[in-house]
């Protein structure tokens, strides 16, 4: 007789049956990741935060670690690696502050002469526009600005909410990363305890994917720095004003694969632009791009290639889903944790080392026999013996052969 799941596998060809199957699976995934996104960006406010303050960790750790090794206690050396960050951090601030007041004022002026020379050109040059053409161009823009005055206004009240946001983000991340520095080992023992057996599988994949993240951080800060200073100087060289901001500019800009040196790059191309001229903004492009060129294929992957090994596809898709999912810190954040979960996974995936058969005990050399001590070390030689039991201090020893 016929059972029903053999009539429903002859009705039902087992190729479709089987591509059925994977579309359920499919859709259960599909539908588990978009509610931990939702649940994601619901709590952005927490979880970005917690996010940014593991990549300053990854960053400073180092620091603490060598402060702690030449015996500065961990409440010390946290407090000293912290203080070390924001005397970098403000005194970089204080020079691009300095430098942008001295420097603002000269390039409103030289923008206004350059957007004159801009303005002739276009009457006088092969487009032949004429006055009244740029004039109707520049009224229908402030016509749609007028017409969109709530809808700026609405931003303006949104950004003062944003602010207050932030504020808590930059508070709580402080918070998250003097603990993680100070009780990182014992954050993850107590972590650890909540997986009972499977908690060596854990640890194995959280210590890879710690090594990945702080390879990746410090990798794209070096990175990061050379070409900001590299940028720094040919913007300073050329006379350009502003040349401090932009260079800090292009090295945050850096962090964001891809898509941030377009922006930052655009933005002091601008800059150029409107201060020097068409040729020096050329020439700067030009710099640019070969700068870029050698970023891509000699610093990265010497110093980041290592821990990331992600076609630019891969790159780019990553960016956009962290883009849509947390903006612009999302897509900052993106690339480190898809690095970590890459190299995590298939830690947690992998089978457990098996374990090696005993090894049988050796037959007693000729110094045993004699009633001599040889202690028998991995593999049944002769080794030291804190290998096989416990070590009899010196004069305790001596006494025993005495006796």
């Amino acid at each position: 007789m016929i059972s029903d799941r053999e009539r429903l596998m002859n009705l039902v060809p087992r190729t479709l049956l089987r591509v059925a199957v994977w579309c359920l699976c499919l859709i259960a995934i599909g539908w588990a990741v978009f509610y931990f996104a939702q649940f994601i960006a619901t709590l952005h406010i927490v979880v970005l935060p917690v996010a940014v303050a593991l990549l300053l960790t990854a960053l400073l750790f180092p620091v603490t670690r060598r402060l702690k090794a030449v015996g500065v206690r961990p409440i010390y050396a946290t407090w000293i690696t912290l203080l070390v960050a924001f005397a970098v951090i403000g005194g970089t601030g204080w020079f691009i502050g300095l430098r942008a007041n001295d420097e603002f004022p000269g390039l409103v002026d030289q923008v206004r002469k350059t957007s004159q020379t801009v303005e002739q050109w276009l009457y006088t040059g092969p487009l032949h526009l004429k006055p009244t053409q740029l004039t109707s161009w520049i009224d229908e823009i402030t016509t749609q600005l007028t017409a969109q005055r709530n809808q700026i206004t609405q931003t303006v009240l949104t950004g003062a909410t944003v602010a207050l946001e932030v504020l808590a983000s930059i508070v709580l991340l402080l918070f998250v990363t003097f603990f993680l520095l100070k009780d990182g080992d014992r954050i993850w023992e107590w972590f650890l305890k909540a997986f009972g057996s499977a908690a060596p599988r854990i640890d194995k994949a959280g210590r890879v994917a710690w090594v990945t993240l702080s390879h990746y951080v410090q990798g794209t800060v070096a990175v990061a720095a050379v070409h900001g200073v590299v940028m720094g100087i040919v913007l300073a060289g050329m006379g350009v004003p502003l040349w401090a901001p932009l260079a800090v500019l292009i090295f945050l800009a850096s962090f964001i694969p891809i898509v941030g040196i377009f922006f930052a790059g655009g933005v002091a191309t601008l800059v150029t632009l409107g201060a020097k001229g068409p040729i020096y903004a050329l020439i700067f492009l030009g710099i640019l791009i070969v700068e870029q060129q050698l970023e891509n294929h000699v610093l990265q992957p010497l110093i980041v290639g290592r821990a990331l090994n992600f076609h630019p596809l891969a790159i780019i898709l990553v960016l956009a889903v962290g883009g849509i999912v947390a903006g612009i810190a999302g897509a900052a954040v993106a690339v480190p944790v898809a690095a970590v979960i890459y190299r995590a996974i298939p830690e947690l995936m992998a089978d457990p080392p098996i374990a090696l058969p005993p090894v049988p005990p050796s037959a007693p050399s000729s110094s045993e026999a004699d009633g001599g001590a040889v202690v028998a070390g991995p593999g049944g030689q002769p080794g030291q013996a804190g290998h096989a039991g416990p070590i009899l201090p010196a004069d305790e020893e001596s006494s025993q052969h005495r006796g």
